[in-house]
C-alpha cells in the first residue's frame, strides 16, 4: 500500500529539500505539499526572504491575505521542478500557526509520515530545531522525518 507523505513548505531551501526527498523516496505514494500563511507572524513563510514584503500590505488586511496566497502559488510553481513525472503532488494552502494546520492537515488526511525542513529563524541559535519542526515532532501522532 503506498504512503500518504506530508511535506510544509515555506519557501526555504531545506523545506525544497524535504520534498525533494520525499519525491525520490515515495514516488509511489501519495504527497501533499501544504503551505501555511501564519497571521501571527509575517517573517514566517513566504516573506521570510523579504522583510519588505511583510510591511506592505498592511498585516491581516484582505491584500495582505492575497499577496500571501499568490506568494503560495509561486512557491508551487517553482516546487514543480522538483516533482518527476512518476510522482504526483497535491498543494495546498491554508491560513494559521503552522505547526497547528500542519498537524490539524495530518490527522484529516490520513497521512503516514510527515517530512520536513528545520531551521532557526537564526543562524546562531542553540537550538536543533526551529519552533514549529520541534512542536510538530513532539506532537505528531505519525513519524516526522527532519530535513537539516
Amino acid at each position: 500500500m503506498a504512503e500518504h507523505i506530508l511535506v510544509p513548505v515555506d519557501g526555504s531551501p531545506l523545506s525544497r529539500r524535504a520534498l525533494e526527498v520525499a519525491c525520490e523516496e515515495y514516488s509511489d505514494g501519495e504527497i501533499s505539499a501544504l503551505h501555511v500563511i501564519d497571521p501571527t507572524e509575517p517573517g514566517y513563510s513566504v516573506y521570510g526572504a523579504d522583510p519588505e514584503l511583510a510591511r506592505a500590505p498592511r498585516q491581516g488586511s484582505n491584500d495582505w491575505y492575497s499577496t500571501g496566497e499568490e506568494h503560495a502559488e509561486e512557491l508551487f510553481a517553482e516546487l514543480e521542478e522538483v516533482t518527476t513525472a512518476e510522482t504526483s503532488v497535491r498543494t495546498e494552502t491554508v491560513v494559521g500557526r503552522p505547526d497547528r494546520e500542519i498537524l490539524s492537515y495530518a490527522a484529516d488526511n490520513d497521512i503516514d509520515q510527515i517530512i520536513m525542513g528545520s531551521h532557526g529563524r537564526s543562524d546562531d541559535s542553540p537550538l536543533l530545531l526551529g519552533a514549529t519542526t520541534e512542536a510538530v515532532v513532539f506532537r505528531s501522532p505519525v513519524r516526522v522525518s527532519v530535513i537539516r
